[in-house]
């Protein structure tokens, strides 16, 4: 059994195939995983073939189509904040690396299950309170419309049996250890995350911002569960919201006050940017997830849960 990560040396990616090669997810544990990243993946096993170069090119991707190739996670992408300052890019990769797979797809001699790492900024405008899988698409960002378009491909890519896709949408995930990324949510690990490391950070939204966050260890899981899942099971929708949880900057700093003291929490500082500010405002704050948990994923406690994983896993480094 062959599997494909792509974007597979980064820091989701990286945590995916390690949790795949260990065996304690719900997909079987594959005998080779190709990593696909413009640069090499950081894990040393020799299960893991690392394959530089980019989901865009398809003649790279020409050389990954393995006969033995079962499941796809794909996970590439050009984020929110880039995605805003360089829209020509995030179609090139957002859309078109979507499409440059799933040509690849048609020389496999079977369809592959196809996990597409969509995003909740797929979803913008006027918004109940809590948002179904099956709500309207109105993305408010140019990350958001370049991932609403690429779902729409895997759906059309599975209608005609080229895939045997599903695009779940994933949460912000936080804690993220190491630098900030590109991503206009990355504060949200950073108010928790240097702090701790006994650096300033800033708060750049209102702390009572609705927003939907997930663990590192919860997304790992439900990614890894939904190359498992049987077809008949997620059903003729192939969209899904990945649990997560409602919580608030303010949530994260009283459970980071809770876990590390008044002084670690008092290293955030408020600096109000409209511009991230108006992109969380346009994203779910809440979602039903009844059907994701039917399936059998999983969701976080509570905001000290989060704060606890990040802190266990900082000490154990």
């Amino acid at each position: 059994m062959t599997v494909l990560v792509t974007g597979g040396a980064g820091f989701l990616g990286s945590r995916l195939i390690t949790a795949l090669l260990g065996g304690g997810t719900a997909h079987p544990v594959p005998d080779r995983v190709l990593c696909v990243d413009r640069v090499a993946s950081p894990l040393a096993d020799p299960r893991v073939t690392s394959c530089v170069g980019s989901v865009t090119d398809p003649g790279f991707l020409a050389t990954l189509a393995d006969p033995a190739l079962t499941t796809i996670w794909h996970m590439a992408a050009v984020l929110s904040g880039q995605s805003e300052a360089e829209p020509a890019l995030a179609e090139e990769v957002n859309v078109g690396g979507m499409r440059a797979l799933l040509d690849m797809c048609r020389a496999l001699p079977r369809p592959p299950r196809f996990v597409f790492a969509s995003t909740i900024a797929v979803f913008g405008g006027p918004l109940p309170d809590v948002v179904p899988d099956d709500f309207v698409l109105r993305p408010a960002t140019t990350y958001g419309v370049t991932k609403a378009i690429a779902e729409l491909l895997l759906l059309e890519a599975t209608r005609r049996g080229i895939v045997d896709g599903v695009a779940v949408r994933v949460p912000t995930v936080a804690v993220r250890p190491g630098a900030p990324n590109s991503a206009m949510s990355s504060f949200v690990s950073g108010i928790v995350r240097e702090p701790l490391a006994g650096v300033d950070s800033a708060c750049p939204v209102p702390l009572d911002t609705r927003m939907w966050v997930a663990s590192p260890a919860t997304t790992t899981a439900n990614l890894a569960a939904m190359g498992a899942v049987a077809g008949d099971a997620i059903g003729a929708v192939r969209t899904l919201n990945l649990p997560g949880l409602t919580v608030t900057p303010a949530d994260l700093l009283d459970a980071l006050e809770r876990a590390a003291g008044p002084a670690v929490r008092a290293r955030v500082a408020l600096t109000h940017d409209e511009a991230v500010a108006r992109m969380m405002r346009s994203w779910p704050g809440a979602f039903d997830v009844t059907r994701a948990l039917r399936l059998g994923l999983v969701d976080d406690a509570d905001a000290d849960a989060i704060v606890a994983q990040f802190i266990a896993e900082r000490a154990s480094r």
